[in-house]
């Protein structure tokens, strides 16, 4: 073969080989900041309008507060734009439930993504997938209890949290439970990316923790009465400075249990 051809075949593989690895590692984005890809729902784009078009109190058994929601709209503290506040007065004294939003469009499969800011430190909040599962939000706190945790079914992944004062971003694939003849065969499973570091990887999440007042299925059989129903995405007000904006969310069909990205 003659060495010009041999070098610029070899050259030509080598590019090839170099551009299937990069496809390979490839991740779709992640991280503060991120914007809605193409088929997803924006949740929460930093207005008034939006909230209460796409939001609306959960009808929970501690519910305390009532239409329109009392979440305010906020000037952004570190970046442009606005962003709204969970700091309800219902929810004044950490009573969870009492004044937590839910998206009116329930979800089963779905991509997540939301971004929060924690003002003070020990500010608490939450994200519940489904209306059941909840993501902490809660600063100083490092245990399964704590920040990032799937809680009370995971560690804490506390060393990817950016700390009060900054925004903060997670990042969600989540597989609903699946059900035959009204039996649950496969719990819920999750994969998140904490600020662009990923967490926790097909983490199963097998009960509704906290009690009737936390969410969807909380009162059955001590939150292990999971159903079939979908849920909306929900925002815990535990009377804390806690913010969020630049949510959105994709529906998705995620038929093998397997919620790697």
């Amino acid at each position: 073969m003659p060495t010009l051809f041999r070098s610029t075949l070899t050259t030509t593989l080598l590019a090839i080989t170099v551009g299937l690895t990069a496809t390979t590692i490839l991740k779709e984005p992640v991280g503060v900041g991120t914007r809605p890809p193409k088929g997803a729902e924006v949740l929460f784009d930093g207005s008034r309008q939006m909230l209460d078009d796409k939001w609306t109190y959960w009808q929970g058994p501690r519910l305390a507060a009532s239409l329109p929601i009392k979440w305010e709209i906020v000037k952004d503290p570190a970046g442009a734009g606005t962003a709204m506040s969970s700091n309800d007065p219902a929810g004044a004294g950490g009573k969870y439930g009492a004044a937590d939003i839910v998206t009116k469009k329930p979800f089963r499969d779905f991509r997540l993504h939301v971004e929060f800011y924690i003002s003070k430190p020990g500010g608490n909040s939450g994200v519940y997938l489904q209306n059941r599962y909840e993501i902490q939000v809660l600063d100083g706190d490092t245990t399964s209890h704590g920040m990032a945790a799937v809680i009370n079914e995971s560690p804490s992944p506390y060393f990817a949290y950016n700390g009060v004062g900054k925004w903060n971003a997670y990042d969600i694939l989540f597989r609903a439970a699946r059900f035959q003849n009204g039996q649950r065969t496969e719990p819920a499973m999750v994969t998140m990316y904490f600020n662009g570091k990923k967490v926790h990887t097909n983490q199963k999440i097998n009960q509704v923790w906290g009690g009737p007042n936390s969410g969807m299925d909380g009162g059955n059989n001590g939150g292990k009465g999971i159903t079939d129903a979908p849920g909306g995405l929900k925002l815990q007000a535990e009377g804390h400075d806690v913010l969020y904006r630049n949510i959105w969310i994709k529906e998705m069909d995620i038929k093998d249990a397997n919620t790697d990205f």
